[in-house]
């Protein structure tokens, strides 16, 4: 069975190319542990989703990772607003702090484990 593509604005598509050249070192870090599909599903990084770009998505599970660095700090009411159109689209966000990527990955996944399997 083929996984649903949820559509999104086509000018987004090379944005998130050029994202995925410029990652920071959380999404490098948390990709280098996804990418083993350790987890047993694949992500894909940068991925446009509506109007958003999501920095991993998983599209057999709708899940999306996010990874806030202190800019979020100031964006409070524009990430409730994302947060809620994706989910309103069926997509499950996972949100983490960038200093919890860099520090404690285990952490990070088994949340993502979690998430993915229903414990």
């Amino acid at each position: 069975m083929r996984n649903e593509i949820i559509p999104y604005r086509k000018d987004l598509k090379e944005k998130a190319r050029e994202l995925r050249k410029d990652s920071t070192l959380s999404e490098v870090l948390l990709c280098q542990e996804l990418r083993k599909k350790q987890l047993g599903f694949q992500f894909h990084r940068q991925v446009p989703i509506l109007e958003y770009i999501v920095d991993f998505y998983c599209h057999e599970k709708k899940m999306a990772i996010e990874i806030n660095g202190n800019s979020h700090e100031w964006k409070v009411a524009y990430d409730k607003k994302r947060i809620s159109t994706l989910e309103s689209a069926g997509v499950t966000v996972l949100v983490f702090d960038d200093l919890d990527v860099r520090n404690n990955i285990k952490w990070v996944l088994n949340d993502v484990h979690k998430e993915l399997y229903g414990e």
